[in-house]
């Protein structure tokens, strides 16, 4: 019985010596996730650009009001994340879960944002495929779209994050999953500016 207990003991320690180093290891695969997605998203742009260089491109597309709706909410769900984990990390339970909601509920304004621009596009007599479909919109369908999923990613990292907090798994030098999941988001936020600035501006 005693072995048994050491042996557990011996265990527990080789976690707790070995968490700091774990944790890193955390980090360092999610930027490499995040640097595989920039270069993707890079690429598509650069597509973009080349690709307006065609006949059939439309030089005159408007971004669509939602769009611009759903610019200013996804800054302010980055807001909202920076101070849940603020107050997360400094142990604030109820301010944390309350700017966690928070960020939740933006985020999914966002997405209902993203899709009313859509019925702007097609209001507008522009579709995804088909003789009613261009190039252009094609393109801004695409990457929307893909960028729509990392947002949902993002949402349930979140989720996951209230969870956990919920159950009170955020502890002084335990706090790696929330600073992964604000991350995350702050990447995709980030992201969906430089979108909405480039389709602005490139045209």
């Amino acid at each position: 019985m005693e072995a048994t207990l050491k042996k557990d003991f011996q265990m527990e320690q080789n976690l707790e010596n070995d968490k700091p180093r774990i944790d890193r290891a955390k980090k360092m695969m999610l930027w490499f996730g995040l640097i595989s997605l920039t270069m993707s998203f890079a690429g598509l742009t650069s597509a973009y650009v080349v690709s307006s260089e065609r006949e059939d491109w439309l030089s005159d597309f408007q971004i669509p009001q939602a769009f611009y709706i759903s610019l200013a909410v996804i800054v302010l769900s980055s807001v909202t994340f920076y101070f849940a984990k603020r107050n997360v990390i400094a142990q604030e339970s109820k301010k944390g879960m309350i700017f966690l909601i928070a960020t939740f509920l933006l985020g999914v304004t966002f997405i209902i944002f993203q899709f009313k621009g859509f019925s702007e596009i097609i209001a507008n007599g522009y579709f995804f495929t088909g003789s009613e479909s261009s190039i252009t919109t094609s393109f801004i369908y695409l990457v929307v779209l893909l960028h729509l999923t990392h947002i949902i990613a993002a949402l349930i990292s979140v989720l996951v994050v209230i969870y956990n907090h919920y159950k009170q798994k955020y502890t002084s030098g335990n706090t790696v999953g929330i600073e992964i999941a604000a991350t995350f988001w702050h990447f995709v936020d980030v992201l969906w500016i430089y979108l909405f600035l480039f389709f602005y501006f490139v045209r």
